[in-house]
């Protein structure tokens, strides 16, 4: 089947590799339907993660179940799947606190799993699913092709989107600012307005970005970084700052802007992967009685009633793939996301272009 590897910086090659069989019985196989690039991948792809040697890359994948192993029960063969970007068996004491993160016998999506069995990318034609029981979730029938993109970004943006409003404390009337306008920013301010915040202020420089924040819900944009950001951000507030504000970045400029964004007693919720030296400025969180919650998000958690919520059609995710491409083109698919010229990028193994 073919895969894509990362070899090095801004170095992505779609790859022959063995095809993946049934090696434990809780173990399923999916073909892939899409997958995708995350803005996590950028990271060892500009050389931020150093790299050691060939590597299986990608995290968030949709498919259908072909061959299922002996011992699971919650997936059948021709059932259509979401995979969350972390694997977790479901029964651990941090999965049944809904940490699945967390969980004590998980694995990630290119790594191994605990018996030290290679685990699949996503960004290929075919996953072995461990643990599936635990991990998969099922649609009630197959997809219309078009619901494929939003059931694709439950997979993590929209789940780690929302985890950064839960986190916060989102709620009806809620005013919430959001720090950074990828396409899991974008998802927070999806995630807010579901929840029924007031006013959503989207931090964004860029009109199809900004055009997608409104379609969201964002009712007011700054385009301001910095100590002017928080400037502009306090002048649309009047003053007071926001209920909440959700970090959506990672690095050390981002969380600066969320602190200061807050009103006294607001809370920030951050999801954005560290990067750049994150810190937290506890003297005026302190004085301000600011709470900062949040972290890598369990989207497994979420999974189940952002779900409906797709299915229903309330919600469209998917907007925020801008991009669709063969999965052999993935070397592209990294470039226009490096460049800024794409917000998410769509891999499809069936697509030819």
């Amino acid at each position: 089947m073919l895969a894509t590897l990362i070899h090095g910086p801004r170095d992505i090659r779609v790859e022959d590799v063995p095809d993946p069989e049934i090696r434990r019985p809780t173990d399923v196989l999916v073909r892939v339907v899409a997958s995708c690039v995350c803005g996590s991948d950028l990271w060892p792809y500009r050389g931020i993660t150093p790299m050691k040697k060939p590597t299986r890359i990608g995290h968030e994948f949709v498919g259908t179940v072909e061959e299922v192993g002996s011992d699971v029960r919650s997936v059948r063969r021709g059932d259509f799947v979401i995979a969350p970007f972390a694997i977790s068996d479901g029964t651990c004491v941090h999965c049944r606190n809904g940490v699945y993160t967390s969980c004590e016998h998980g694995a990630w999506w290119g790594g191994k799993d605990e018996y030290g069995l290679p685990v699949d990318g996503a960004q290929g034609e075919w996953v072995r699913v461990p643990m599936a029981d635990g991990t998969l979730v099922a649609t009630l029938e197959t997809p219309d092709n078009g619901l494929v993109p939003s059931l694709l970004a439950l997979s993590d943006v929209m789940g780690t989107g929302h985890h950064a409003a839960v986190s916060a404390e989102v709620r009806a009337g809620s005013t919430v600012v959001v720090v950074g306008d990828g396409a899991v920013g974008l998802c927070a301010v999806l995630a807010a307005a579901r929840l029924g915040a007031e006013r959503i202020v989207a931090m964004s420089r860029h009109a199809d970005r900004q055009a997608i924040a409104r379609e969201f819900g964002a009712t007011d944009v700054v385009a301001e970084r910095g100590q002017a950001g928080i400037a502009a951000v306090h002048d649309l507030l009047s003053g007071m700052g926001a209920d909440a504000v959700l970090e959506c970045v990672g690095t050390k400029a981002s969380m600066e802007q969320a602190i200061g964004t807050a009103r006294p007693g607001g809370r920030v919720g951050f999801v954005g992967v560290p990067n750049g030296g994150p810190e937290l400025p506890l003297q005026k969180m302190f004085d301000d009685n600011i709470s900062v919650g949040g972290g890598v998000a369990p989207v497994r958690a979420y999974l189940d009633e952002l779900l409906s919520d797709v299915i229903a059609g309330t919600i469209r995710p998917g907007r925020v793939f801008d991009l669709e491409l063969p999965l052999k083109r993935a070397a592209d698919a990294y470039r226009a996301m490096d460049e800024r010229r794409s917000i998410k990028t769509l891999l499809r193994p069936d697509l030819t272009l």
